[in-house]
């Protein structure tokens, strides 16, 4: 199990280190009291929980609770429990600027100058930080860097594609376009087999029509097109420090030739190493409704 410890002065990112140790697969616990650590420790050992991957947020909100985090560590070190201690810094004019625009008071200068705060912290911090197994100072840092520095610290070893979880899902704009879309596309462009008496019965995921819309011209030139553009696309976003994409295709009805390209788009992303998966929203729509009147 790795278990991480997330602490250092208030402003300099944790919250934000939290979600992006969240989104690595990390399970996360907030102001958890040192006091309760070692009792944590062995919950997470027992059973088959599968927990593999621990951050705990500590820092000075835990008051005098704070004090008790040494002793925490000593418990842990006696039982052989491994640990690492993520420390994040971040210089004094960027941290007074930060709490100002957020309007928020220093904990521990709530009605006082919010740098005296940030040096009584420095100073209670100051053992924690020298134990740290990584400094981060996020001085500069936007949330993005700060999302790359821990996946490189904390992740996996995944190529950066393979952060994202990328669906393709296939719809028809007669039920309205899906409400979480990142991106839409409009393929009622292509030839419908919807008019092809032989074809009509089939969906886009059987072989005839998928046959049928993958050897139009259109079809070909619009694959060809997306294609390169979703591969300059996702490892953008990625570097954005997002972590999933929904790709929507759509046609009249969402049955035939949405269905056929977005299986066929799933399938080279997934080629040029994309985590992609593919879902049909309106599929049986037609003949759900059909079934309905009869």
């Amino acid at each position: 199990m790795r278990f991480v410890i997330v602490t250092g002065l208030s402003g300099a990112g944790k919250t934000e280190a939290t979600r992006s140790l969240e989104d690595l697969g990390y399970f996360c616990v907030d102001n958890l009291p040192p006091k309760l650590i070692p009792k944590f420790a062995e919950a997470c050992l027992q059973g088959n929980n599968g927990i593999e991957k621990v951050a705990l947020v500590i820092d000075i909100r835990g008051g005098i609770f704070f004090d008790d985090l040494f002793e925490s560590f000593i418990y842990l070190k006696a039982n052989d429990f491994k640990y690492e201690i993520l420390f994040l810094d971040a210089g004094d004019e960027v941290l007074v600027k930060r709490f100002k625009e957020s309007r928020r008071s220093h904990p521990l200068s709530p009605d006082g100058r919010i740098l005296t705060g940030i040096e009584n912290e420095r100073n209670k911090l100051r053992e924690l930080k020298d134990r740290a197994d990584n400094i981060v100072d996020t001085s500069k840092y936007a949330i993005k860097d700060l999302r790359e520095k821990l996946n490189v610290l904390y992740g996996d070893g995944k190529e950066p594609e393979q952060n994202i979880t990328v669906t393709v899902l296939s719809f028809g704009f007669k039920y309205g376009i899906p409400m979480d879309s990142d991106l839409v596309f409009d393929v009622r462009f292509i030839p419908n087999p919807f008019y092809i008496p032989e074809l009509k019965p089939y969906s886009g995921a059987d072989e005839p029509v998928k046959d049928y819309v993958l050897s139009q011209e259109e079809t070909k030139g619009f694959l060809t097109r997306l294609n390169d553009m979703l591969k300059f696309l996702v490892p953008n976003y990625v570097k954005e420090g997002k972590r999933q994409l929904i790709i929507s295709i759509g046609c009249t009805g969402g049955r035939h030739r949405s269905v056929a390209i977005a299986n066929e788009l799933a399938v080279n992303l997934a080629s040029a190493g994309f985590n992609s998966s593919v879902e049909h929203r309106d599929i049986k729509e037609d003949v759900n409704r059909g079934a309905k009147k009869l």
